[in-house]
């Protein structure tokens, strides 16, 4: 470990972090761009074949973006596309952005240092960085976004915005991560490394899709039919949509996950492992919309939608007339079918939402410092082992959210407000696993 990793896990200041060297490697979960063929036509593209871990180099900062110690960091659904190269290889990504200046050059190289959620310390800022300074404890957003580009000030997320850590190098899944400053939000005093670490890019995507004008437009009182509620995805959005005054009706795959969810405040659930067919059925959907009509008495405002191809021919026929179907993924497959009678006569909507601008991530930010919004965090695997993390996520053997130790030697570490902590709350999903 550097002198800088140690100072970092020793708390130092941030006068002895300055005066620590940065070190020219630094271990890190990455791809390698000759494995971008490893998997040729099999089906099974086990992600714990792709996914290396050892030393790359340390690159140099540009002059708005900050060197961030990880201490811990989590698996998303972004990283099983990554290490099963599809649906293309994130390196076309890197070639791209390489192409576009000198500092886009750094990112377009043989490896791929992966990773959208971290949590640590600043231990460097580049020379245009104004707000934040070296020991700040900060999480990080996943939106890296060109200042420079005019639409970024009305909404990054339409303007020169890449996902980071995927569609950018230098991700959080490493001893160290390359980040803009316009990436950065304060860590809750209350959590956890691994816990802070949970959050940024699932809580501020659900944010988006329900709470934002760009989404949805949740307002007190509405139906929200949320599909993979047990997920990291889902269960933000659970908590969204009851801190807000809204009515989840969650549907998961099981009695435990069901249970997980009442405890967490949602009294409406849906089992669909106990539904009389499969989710592309038309009598399955007429099956879970009479559940949905009796547990709440109407149909859903809103269809919170990420699961893709399984579910979106259901979202589309069971929001009530004029209602929105919001999606950001498609975990289950990109071809999505559905009849276009109940969208275009019943005058429903699809919003088409992705991640979340910096005014977004802040906010959703802020609940969970206030302890309004709780991590959906129910396992942690350490950095050597992130092929099985991230294979637990590829078979969907999780829930909510699977985080991962960079620098951090064990869980539990950097709590800085024990008081606010609600113990019970906080190890619901744990629990659940």
């Amino acid at each position: 470990m550097s002198d800088l990793a140690e100072a970092v896990l020793a708390g130092a200041p941030a006068a002895e972090l300055l005066a620590c060297p940065v070190p020219d490697r630094m271990r890190a979960a990455h791809l390698r761009r000759e494995d971008v063929d490893l998997f040729g036509s099999e089906e099974d593209r086990d992600v714990r074949r792709s996914l290396r871990v050892g030393e790359v180099p340390v690159p140099e900062l540009a002059p708005d973006e900050v060197l961030v110690a990880v201490l811990a960091s989590g698996i998303n659904f972004n990283t099983v596309w990554s290490a099963t190269f599809q649906p293309v290889p994130t390196f076309a990504f890197l070639e791209r952005f390489g192409r576009q200046n000198a500092w886009g050059a750094r990112h377009d190289q043989p490896y791929h240092v992966i990773g959208s959620d971290a949590a640590g310390v600043v231990v460097r800022v580049g020379s245009g960085v104004r707000r934040w300074s070296v020991g700040d404890r900060v999480v990080v957003a996943p939106a890296y976004v060109d200042s420079e580009d005019p639409i970024t000030h009305q909404d990054a997320m339409t303007g020169d915005q890449r996902a980071w850590g995927f569609e950018t190098n230098f991700g959080g899944l490493a001893d160290f991560a390359v980040v803009k400053a316009t990436q950065l939000l304060p860590k809750s005093p209350h959590l956890t490394w691994e816990e802070a670490a949970s959050t940024t890019l699932c809580a501020s995507t659900a944010y988006r899709m329900l709470v934002s004008p760009r989404g949805a437009v949740m307002k007190q009182g509405d139906v929200v039919l949320i599909w993979g509620a047990a997920g990291g995805l889902g269960g933000f959005a659970v908590q969204l949509v009851l801190a807000g005054g809204g009515i989840p009706v969650a549907v998961v795959g099981s009695d435990a996950k069901a249970g997980l969810l009442r405890r967490l405040g949602c009294r409406h659930v849906i089992n669909r492992a106990q539904l009389s067919g499969g989710l592309r059925e038309q009598a399955t959907w007429r099956e879970i919309g009479k559940q949905i009509r009796r547990a709440v008495g109407e149909d859903p405002h809103i269809v919170f939608e990420y699961t893709g191809a399984e579910t979106f021919g259901a979202s589309v026929y069971l929001a009530r007339t004029g209602g929105t179907i919001v999606t950001c993924g498609s975990s289950s497959g990109y071809e999505h079918t559905y009849d276009n009678r109940y969208l275009w006569m019943r005058l429903k909507r699809i919003v088409g939402s992705h991640g979340a601008n910096y005014q977004e991530a802040w906010e959703v930010n802020r609940l969970i410092a206030l302890g309004r919004i709780t991590p959906t965090l129910s396992g942690v695997y350490p950095l050597d082992e992130v092929g099985e993390a991230t294979r637990a996520v590829q078979l969907n053997q999780h829930i909510g959210k699977v985080g991962v130790l960079c620098l951090a030697p064990k869980p539990g570490l950097g709590i800085d407000d024990p008081a606010r902590r609600d113990e019970d709350r906080l190890a619901l999903f744990h629990k659940a696993e």
